[in-house]
């Protein structure tokens, strides 16, 4: 992806040398030391659009060069001092959505919630929040209509200008949100202060809500109506998103509820033209800008935006272990992030409605012959075209695909060895021969080198059984899937038992013995204990033969890793303790790989529709509202989930808070929404639900209410005698 609204911007760095919380280290250096007034900044019109640009690149990138080099900030490291990263840390390392590996410096201490004032990570975020705010604050105070008039703007830019201030009191209001959230009570400052020239005094919560509040309803109608700016850039539906999270979470940050504000603002995103990504994964990939569903993200490119933290940071954090880096888009992964056993539970117990995964069982061990043809390119060194001996008795055997009629090939014992084949026809085998197949399909292949003979057959596989439509009268027939290399159907199961026929005939059925996913002829009936419908794949290349079972009548959103993975946490510094999460990739929806395999493409929804469904459906319940409406936004949402079937569905009687909290973590998961979730459903400190590692113990434990916020860094208290410090700390 290319985000034209990150434009580097060197002459910008004399207007933000600011230091509104007075603490020290967050001094900025000037990027540039020749270029010091506002005036010559402005000179050139379409400064203001490129201020507004950095404005926006404050949530992306941490300095003027990135991934590193020329900080914004001087003193802290770029890679978790990044805006996306630190709020990361703060709204999922907390909960039961995220535990890292990590030995760095206080990281373990979120995960235990037992932070302190003086943690090093708190404080880069705190910092982060401050620094982005007052950039807001500058360009707002040189954007007034005086500014303007003084350097001669014209009119047309005039008016491109008053949005553009729009959309930075939108990007200040979301900042004093994060402050809010995390921290409450802050040091506050607006465009009327004087740069400088105090210690700015701390805002108590509820005012600082009313303040946000206000800025947002003072914009609402000075933004870009609802999709019409540019992607990446705030317009109305970004205003009325952060306007419902500000109400969804009033009671938690002023004491009063404010549901019924909130489903006003959640309905106004509901009828204001976006749609739902039909499929879920798409959301989190490296084209994920073309969807109607993402409200306001914060867009990256592994070109022009390139970062430690972001994306990159939640990707590449979450690869370790057994997980292959390259089929999510990226050079290698970092071996951190995974989840934990708690939240796993809160999906359907075939994660990603997977019952039966291909198993290769002894493949690789087995002796093998090569098989090269005109169907793979006379590729003689191919080990994917090659047929195995299970017992080792010279006798191979495997099924090839023939997209062509009359496709001609061989056979090798070793490769780029001289092959065998069969000019005469008669099923015995010539050096220097080739071998020539019939109509286009798939073959079955057994080749004897105790006697130099080979059988040939071409077969129709198909599903039958009790589960089936049709029992075990008549084969369902499977068709070839090229991408998958494997035979494909899709079908309506009933629980019961079917298995895998060739022809219509009993000579050649597969069946699994063991429940392990390995298919041997004449094996025991596969049992389907749940009805739905089901994605089958077989996978017959060669011995061992295997296949998958997926219910896709079930909750697909489960992308978690489970291959060498322990469900347990015994210990937080071991990768493969606890399932990885494989939601966030660097590849495009076609499959192929992002721009950058060391930096993503991957853009962040920081709102987006489903989110605002079940907000709607929330603040209904919690205001006593009409439950039938409640329920239809929420399986709105399950419909998506359930691969846009109904089987998700569930009734009025069936929805409670705490399933809809529930709801909101197997869809929102990684998103930064967990903790201030939790809090406001009463699951997130003092309270009777615990998972691996809260409070610093394996089994989970409560730990003081007043965690529910952070403290004030240590650094700031020293720097602003203005600033007090938060309950409990």
């Amino acid at each position: 992806m290319k985000h034209s609204i990150y434009i580097k911007i060197m002459s910008l760095a004399a207007l933000l040398f600011i230091c509104n919380s007075c603490f020290n280290d967050l001094d900025t250096i000037p990027l540039d030391k020749d270029i010091v007034t506002a005036a010559s900044v402005y000179e050139d019109p379409n400064a203001y659009k490129q201020v507004l640009a950095k404005l926006y690149a404050g949530l992306a990138v941490s300095g003027q060069e990135g991934p590193s080099g020329q900080a914004d900030i001087s003193g802290i490291d770029e890679g978790f001092g990044q805006y996306l990263r630190g709020l990361w840390y703060h709204q999922e390392l907390t909960t039961d959505e995220a535990v890292i590996g990590w030995n760095d410096q206080t990281i373990l201490n979120f995960h235990g919630q037992n932070w302190s004032s003086d943690d090093g990570f708190t404080y880069a975020f705190y910092s982060r929040i401050f620094y982005q705010i007052p950039l807001c604050n500058e360009f707002l105070r040189e954007t007034t209509d005086a500014k303007l008039d003084s350097r001669g703007v014209d009119s047309d830019l005039k008016k491109d200008i008053q949005g553009f201030r729009a959309e930075a009191r939108f990007l200040r209001a979301l900042s004093y949100w994060h402050a809010l959230d995390i921290f409450r009570n802050v040091p506050f400052v607006t465009e009327d202060d004087i740069v400088g020239s105090f210690f700015p005094e701390q805002i108590k919560g509820p005012d600082l809500f009313n303040y946000i509040e206000s800025e947002l309803k003072a914009i609402e109608n000075e933004i870009a109506p609802v999709r019409t700016n540019e992607y990446g850039r705030a317009d109305q539906g970004a205003v009325w998103a952060l306007l419902a999270k500000l109400y969804l979470n009033a009671e938690v940050y002023t004491g009063t509820p404010r549901y019924t504000d909130c489903l006003t603002y959640c309905e106004k995103i509901i009828n204001g033209g976006y749609t739902l990504e039909p499929v879920y994964q798409n959301l989190f990939l490296a084209d994920n800008d073309h969807n109607n569903e993402v409200i306001f993200p914060i867009t990256f490119d592994g070109v022009n935006t390139k970062t430690w933290g972001g994306t990159t940071f939640i990707i590449r954090a979450g690869i370790g272990g057994s997980m292959n880096p390259v089929a999510s888009g990226v050079s290698s992964g970092w071996a951190g992030t995974r989840t934990t056993k708690q939240f796993i539970a809160k999906f359907p117990q075939n994660l990603g409605g997977i019952v039966v995964a291909p198993n290769e069982g002894l493949t690789a061990s087995y002796s093998k012959v090569y098989m090269p043809g005109d169907y793979q390119g006379w590729n003689g060194s191919n080990n994917a075209t090659t047929l195995t001996s299970v017992s080792g008795n010279k006798v191979y055997e495997g099924y090839k695909y023939f997209p062509e009629d009359n496709s001609r090939f061989f056979i090798t014992k070793y490769p780029l060895s001289p092959g065998f084949g069969d000019n005469d026809g008669d099923g015995t085998l010539t050096m220097g021969d080739t071998i020539t197949a019939g109509p286009a399909g798939l073959y079955y292949v057994q080749v004897d080198f105790n006697n130099n003979t080979y059988v040939m057959e071409r077969r129709e596989w198909g599903v039958l059984g009790d589960a089936t439509a049709t029992g075990w009268d008549s084969d369902t027939n499977m068709e070839w899937d090229a991408a998958k290399e494997a035979m494909k159907i899709t079908i309506s199961l009933n629980p019961g038992t079917i298995k895998f026929r060739a022809n219509d005939d009993w000579a050649a059925n597969l069946g699994d013995d063991n429940a392990d996913g390995i298919l041997t002829q004449e094996g025991q009936n596969i049992v389907i204990a749940e009805g739905g419908n089901y994605e089958i794949l077989l996978f017959l290349d060669k011995p061992d033969y295997t296949y998958q079972l997926k219910n896709t009548s079930t909750d697909v959103r489960g992308l978690f890793y489970k291959n060498g993975q322990n469900l347990d946490i015994t210990d937080l510094t071991l990768f493969t303790d606890g399932y990885a999460i494989n939601k966030f990739k660097n590849v495009n929806s076609d499959g192929s790989a992002g721009s950058n395999p060391d930096h993503t493409d991957t853009d962040f929804p920081v709102f987006r529709l489903a989110d605002i469904y079940l907000m709607a459906a929330e603040a209904i319940m919690r205001s006593g509202g009409d439950m039938d409406t409640a329920v239809g936004y929420f399986n709105t949402v399950r419909k998506r989930a359930f691969n846009n079937s109904s089987a998700g569905d569930i009734t009025a009687g069936e929805l409670t808070l705490d399933f809809l909290l529930d709801e909101r973590g197997r869809e929102l998961y990684w998103e930064c929404q967990r903790r201030t979730d939790l809090i406001r459903f009463g699951k997130f400190s003092n309270t009777d639900y615990q998972w691996a590692w809260k409070g610093g113990v394996m089994e989970g434990k409560s730990v003081e209410a007043w965690r529910d916020i952070f403290p004030i860094p240590s650094a700031d208290l020293g720097a602003n005698p203005n600033l007090e410090q938060n309950t409990g700390y």
